[in-house]
Parts: structure tokens; sequence; C-alpha cells
């Protein structure tokens, strides 16, 4: 029985369970799969022996379904936890869609992260496509139905280029795997782009605050936590190493801070944190050494759990209230105190504040950065972290609870949030107070390393401070940039202006040639009748007599081309 189970990849009882609940009316039942398949496969993934399982032939080839290693195993054991929270999150709501196209997305990112080959890599991800976007159309709105297009034109375009390089790699290489893979070849660098697309690239990143914001309560905390760490995941297979993605992902650390500030609807300030946090990532893949990658590992893992209780009390939030625009929220701690503590946690977290989870993680990367000697990135990040304790660690707490009191008075988030909220805050400090068990699960035991020394507590307690220094002190002089109450536009000008204008323009002279064609045709066909009348009316050219001299003209004309060709006949 344990080998049988040791050849099982622990996301088919996940995809299982989500196909089954499309087709069940019971939404007990479904609530029972979400929590029960997340409990089966961390059993699986208990069970597993490091190698490849799983293997299948297809068409001359060798694919693994199924590789159980260093870097695999904390990826699937996060997914595994978010997958039970956001089941748990989810419990209060009935609707069919959320609960299978939730499972069905959350057991292809799974199963993404165990391929060990290319091609079964590429049937995963864009399942994860294909899935996630019902999390988005669920909201059953216009906008969402819009941003559920444009965000699945954007992923679909990613699983078409992962495809070709995939090919182009097959074809040089002869095999399918999934291992290191460069930017030597046109291959890598078409995969390069596809993973560049869903983890948020400067210039691709802007599908992710586009349709985040547009979901559902409980979809916007399932879509945080899958698609964009799975493309760090396959970065950090594939190209670890590439100095390029060290400056890709400091530019990710620092635009999404400009933009944060000014932004009205506190969802959308929280997607673009994660743009910030996955660049922390993105360095570290760049830089490739193993302590970086520990790093890369353990952030994602840390971020996974923390990114989701701040996008999770942001839904209670809107669940409760019905809006998260922050110039319209306040004083929510009267009414909603526990679901404020958790934020509260959630945003010490992301900010790094010593015996929380990040502050073990973070750390690494930056270390790592600074080992390889990388100074001005360096800063770029310091810049960055100061920053993020701006936009998520200050802002999104108090202008949804303190600030202003809006005279809003609801009830406390639903019992079901309030416990995965709590489950997600007793790991973000756990984590970051016995660290052990996670640096435990990191790919390369070799790359020691102490995040409680005292100049990284006291530098970061002098960063934190400093930056709530200069929030304090701005809001007090009136200083801080107030939230423009409209939709913010960064690289999507190009699709909702530059674009739409094309398209409007090109509509018109569509129209405007349609009408001319149709004019044309309709002014040819009354010179025609006019023509024709004048052919073969009754008072028509046929109609009257003909000239004997012309008609004789005409036969000679007619005998002498049938003489000629008769002639030059052979």
């Amino acid at each position: 029985m344990t080998d049988f189970l040791v050849n099982i990849s622990p996301a088919w009882p996940i995809i299982i369970a989500g196909l089954i609940a499309a087709i069940i009316p019971n939404s007990n039942l479904r609530k029972g799969l979400a929590l029960g398949a997340p409990v089966l496969a961390a059993i699986l993934w208990m069970s597993a022996e490091h190698g490849q399982h799983g293997i299948i032939m297809f068409g001359g080839f060798e694919l693994t379904t199924f590789r159980f290693d260093g870097l695999s195993r904390i990826w699937g054991l996060v997914f595994i936890i978010a997958t039970f929270l956001n089941g748990l999150f989810g419990l209060h709501e009935k609707d069919r869609v959320t609960d299978a196209a939730g499972l069905i997305y959350s057991g292809a990112a799974l199963a993404a992260v165990f391929a060990g080959d290319l091609l079964s890599l590429f049937l995963f991800w864009e399942l994860t496509a294909i899935s996630s976007v019902f999390l988005i159309w669920a909201a059953r709105n216009k906008a969402a139905y819009r941003a559920g297009l444009r965000y699945l034109a954007v992923h679909v375009l990613s699983g078409v280029l992962l495809l070709t390089g995939a090919l182009i790699r097959a074809s040089e290489t002869g095999n399918w795997a999934f291992e290191h893979i460069g930017l030597d070849s046109p291959g890598g660098l078409l995969i390069f782009l596809a993973f560049g697309i869903k983890c948020a690239f400067p210039f691709m990143h802007n599908w992710l605050q586009d349709a985040y914001p547009k979901a559902t309560v409980v979809g916007t905390v399932i879509l945080s936590a899958f698609t964009t760490k799975m493309a760090v995941y396959a970065l950090a297979r594939g190209y670890a190493g590439e100095d390029s993605l060290i400056y890709i992902g400091a530019i990710m650390t620092a635009f999404p801070v400009f933009f944060a500030v000014v932004e009205n609807d506190l969802r959308k300030v929280l997607s673009y944190s994660v743009n910030n946090q996955l660049g922390f990532m993105v360095v570290g893949i760049g830089v490739g050494t193993h302590l970086a990658l520990n790093g890369v590992a353990a952030h994602a893992f840390a971020d996974i759990i923390f990114k989701g209780l701040l996008f999770m009390s942001m839904g209670a939030v809107l669940h409760r209230v019905g809006t998260v625009k922050a110039s319209e929220l306040g004083g929510l701690f009267k009414s909603m105190p526990l679901t404020t503590i958790f934020c509260i946690i959630g945003a010490m977290t992301i900010s790094a504040f010593p015996l929380f989870s990040a502050f073990v993680t973070k750390s690494m990367i930056l270390a790592a950065v600074a080992q390889e000697h990388h100074w001005l990135v360096f800063g770029v990040l310091i810049f960055a972290s100061a920053g993020v304790l701006e936009h998520s660690g200050i802002k999104i707490p108090y202008f949804a609870f303190f600030a202003h009191d809006s005279g809003k008075r609801v009830k406390e988030a639903p019992a079901n949030m309030l416990i995965a909220m709590a489950i997600a805050s007793v790991l973000c400090i756990f984590l970051g107070i016995y660290y052990v068990p996670l640096y435990n699960l990191l790919p390369f035991q070799d790359a020691v390393y102490e995040p409680y020394t005292f100049d990284h507590v006291v530098g970061q307690m002098q960063l934190l401070l400093g930056a709530i220094f200069a929030f304090a002190f701005l809001l007090k002089v009136g200083a801080y940039p107030s939230e423009k109450r409209s939709i913010n536009l960064d690289t999507d000008w190009f699709y909702r202006r530059f674009g739409d204008g094309i398209v409007r323009w090109a509509w018109t002279m569509l129209g405007r040639l349609s009408a001319s064609i149709d004019n044309v045709i309709a002014r040819s066909k009354t010179r025609m009748g006019s023509r024709l009348h004048e052919v073969f009316s009754p008072i028509g050219s046929l109609s009257r007599d003909i000239p004997s001299g012309v008609l004789t003209i005409w036969t000679s004309a007619l005998l002498a081309i049938v003489m000629l060709v008769a002639y030059l006949a052979p």
C-alpha cells in the first residue's frame, strides 16, 4: 500500500475533488471535499519519497508527472496548506462555481509544481489558467466578465509560449525534461517569457491588478496563493543564476510602491504588494546561490500565508461592509475587532517585523544579495522594504479599521473566516519565532543562516521605525498622498486608452469603408441598370435597325479573326 501511495501525486485528490464538486448540487458535500481533499493530499505528501514517480510514455518520450525533491517538496506543502485554508475561509459560501474552480485550480498548480517534464508542466499550466478565470467570472458582473477575458487571453498566451518553447527545446535536446533551461536558445527564451507573464514581470504584470480585485471575496484569496508562486517555482527550477533576473526583480520591488500609495481600492493595494514581494523572490533566483534560493523558497512559503491572511481580512471587510474603498472605510475596529487583529498580524508580517515569518525569510535574500556585492540592487530592496511597510503594513489596517470613523457598524466576520485567519496568524508568528521546521524544509541544507543577530534586528527596527515616523509625519502635516477615487492606470493604459482608442478608430474607419462600399455598389447597380435598360429595353439599341454598313464591318472583322485562328492552328 505504501509503495502505491508513493507513486500518486498529492495533486490528484484535489483535482478529482474539484471535478466531483462541479456536478454535486449539495453544498455541504462540496465543502466536505474542499476540506477533505487537502488533508488526503497532505497524507500523500508525507508518504512521498524523493525521486521521480508517475512515469508514463508518450510519443516515444518519458514523461514524469510526479517529481518529489527538495525544491518541489516545500512548494507542495505550502500549496496544500493554502488549499485547506482557502476551503475553510470559503466555508460559508454556497457557490458551486467557486467551489469547483477553486479546487481544480489549486490542484493544477500543485501538479505543475510536481511536474518533471515540460509537457506535463504545460498541461497543468493551462489548466490553472482555464480553471482560475471562473473565480473571476463568479462575481457575475460586467467588469468581472471583461477582466476575466483579458486575464484568460494573457494566460493562454503564456501557455502558447511555453508549449512553443518546449517543442523547440525538445527538438534540440531530444527530451522534455524540466531542469535548468537558461537563455542560450530560442526555446529557452520563449519559456522564460511564458514564466515571466505568470510571474507578473514589469510591463507583463497588469493582469494581476486588473483581475484580482474583481474576483469574488473567496476567489481573490485563492488567486493570490497559486499562479505567481507557481511561476516563481518554475523560474527557480529553470533559470536560477540568470543575472537579468536580478534587475527585473529589483524593478518589480520598487515600482508598485508609487501606485499603491495613491490607490483607493485596498484589494488592489494588496495586488501591488504581490508584485513587490515577487520582486524579492525574482532577485534571489537571479543571484542563484544556495542561500539565495533557500531565501526564495522560504519567502514564497511565508508569503502565501501572510498575503493570504491580508486578502482574507480585506475579503471579510468586503463581505460585511460591501466595499474595500479606503475613502469609505474607517472605524471598523469597533465592530470587527478580531478581523482587525488578524489584519495587523498580516501587516506586521509582510513588513518583516522581528518575531514574524517574513523577518526570517526575506532577510535571507537580502543577505545573499549583499554577499554577492550587488549594492545598488541591495539599496533598491531596502527602499522597497520601507515601501511595503507604508502601503501594506500601515495603509491597509489604518484606513480600513482606524483613520476617520465612517460610521459603519457591521457584524464581525463569519466564524469560518475568523478560524482561517486565526490559523494563518498563528503560522505567521510561529514561523517567525520557531523557524527551524521551515529551514529544515529548504532545498539546500548546506547554506547556514541565522536571522536573529544583533545587527539584523537593530537594522530592521531602524528601517521600520523610520518608515512609521515618515508616514505619521506626512499624515500629520497633510502631505500624505490622497487616494485617487478613480481607476488608476499604469501599463493598462496601453489597452484601456491607447488600445481602446485604436479599436474605436478602426471600428469607425471600418464603418466608413463599409458605407463607402455600399454607396459604390448602389451607384454601380444604378448605372448598370441604366445601361442594361438602354440596350435591352423596347426602345434600346438592340431594338433599333442596324445600318447595313455597320453590320458588314462586324461580319468582316469576325471572319478575319476566324481565318487567323485557323491559319495559326497546327
